[in-house]
C-alpha cells in the first residue's frame, strides 16, 4: 500500500475509522472524511503515521456540495486509489410511523452520498490506470427486517447501482467491492434514527455482542486486496442470505417475530 491513495468516508469512527488505522499501518497515504472535524483530528494523531493523513470533513447529506469535495480530494493528492464509503446512517422505525423527510434522509447519506462520490472521482481514476471502489453496504441490503424499511432500500439501492456500474467499468481496471456486514460492534444503533428523525441513542444488544469494528476492518482491507466483488462479514447472522436464498417463504416467517433491536 506504500503510496497508494486511500479516500475513507465515515472516519471518525465505527468501521471507518477502524479501517483509517489499518490502511496507516499498511503504509497509505489517507483522505479521511466525515462531519466531526474534531473527531476526524482525533482519529489522525491516533496514528502511527499522521503525517501521511490529510482531514477532509464532509456532510454526505448534502449533496450538492460532493462533487465539489471529491474535486478537492483529487487536489491532495492528485488521485484516489481507493475510494471506501464507509459513511452512513441506520434506522430504527416502521414504515409506517417514518416521516417522508427522514426517510429522504437515510436515501442521501447512504445511497446518493456514495453514489455522487463515486462517479465523481471515477473519471480521475480511469485516467490512472484503474482503482477500487468500495461500498459498505449491510446484510440488510440483501434482505429487508423491520424497522429498517428505508435503510434497507438504500442499501439495496447500493446492490443494483454498483453491480450495473461494475459490468460497465470492468474493462478499465475498476474493481468494485461491496461489503455486508452484520453485527459489528459499532455506535451505529445509538445514531440510528427514528420515525421523526431523532437518534435512537440506545445501543442493540446484537450489536453491542458483535464482531469489533478491527477484526472487520482486517477482513474489508483483504477483501479489497483480493477485489473480491461481494462479502459478507459478521456472525452466525451472514447465514441469513443462504436462508433468504433458499428457503424464502421459511426466512420470511422468521424475520416477523426475530428480535431486531
Amino acid at each position: 500500500m506504500n503510496n497508494k491513495v486511500v479516500w475513507i468516508t465515515g472516519a471518525s469512527s465505527g468501521i471507518g475509522e477502524a479501517l483509517v488505522y489499518e490502511y496507516n499501518k499498511a503504509g497509505a497515504r489517507l483522505i479521511i472524511s466525515s462531519r466531526n472535524r474534531d473527531e476526524l483530528y482525533r482519529v489522525k494523531t491516533t496514528c502511527k503515521n499522521p503525517v501521511n493523513i490529510h482531514v477532509l470533513p464532509i456532510d454526505l447529506e448534502n449533496t450538492a456540495s460532493l462533487s465539489g469535495k471529491a474535486e478537492e480530494a483529487i487536489r491532495i493528492y492528485g488521485r484516489i486509489d481507493i475510494l471506501i464509503n464507509s459513511g452512513g446512517i441506520s434506522q430504527r422505525g416502521l414504515a409506517i410511523e417514518t416521516d417522508l423527510a427522514t426517510e429522504q434522509r437515510l436515501m442521501n447519506v447512504n445511497f446518493w452520498g456514495t453514489t455522487i462520490l463515486s462517479k465523481a472521482v471515477l473519471p480521475n481514476m480511469i485516467a490512472n490506470g484503474g482503482g477500487n471502489i468500495v461500498c459498505i453496504s449491510s446484510l440488510v441490503g440483501k434482505f429487508g427486517t423491520r424497522m429498517r424499511s428505508a435503510y434497507s432500500a438504500s442499501k439495496h439501492a447500493l446492490h443494483g447501482y454498483f453491480d450495473s456500474l461494475r459490468s460497465e467499468v470492468y474493462d478499465k481496471k475498476i474493481n468494485i467491492t461491496i461489503i455486508c456486514p452484520g453485527f459489528i460492534k459499532t455506535k451505529v444503533t445509538l445514531n440510528a434514527l427514528t420515525a421523526d428523525g431523532s437518534p435512537q441513542g440506545i445501543m442493540d444488544s446484537a450489536q453491542e455482542n458483535g464482531m469489533s469494528a478491527e477484526e472487520c476492518a482486517k477482513q474489508i482491507v483483504q477483501a479489497v486486496k483480493a477485489k473480491k466483488e461481494e462479502v459478507y462479514i459478521g456472525g452466525k447472522e451472514v447465514k441469513g442470505v443462504l436462508f433468504k436464498r433458499f428457503f424464502p417463504l421459511r426466512f420470511s416467517k422468521y424475520l416477523r417475530t426475530a428480535k431486531v433491536t
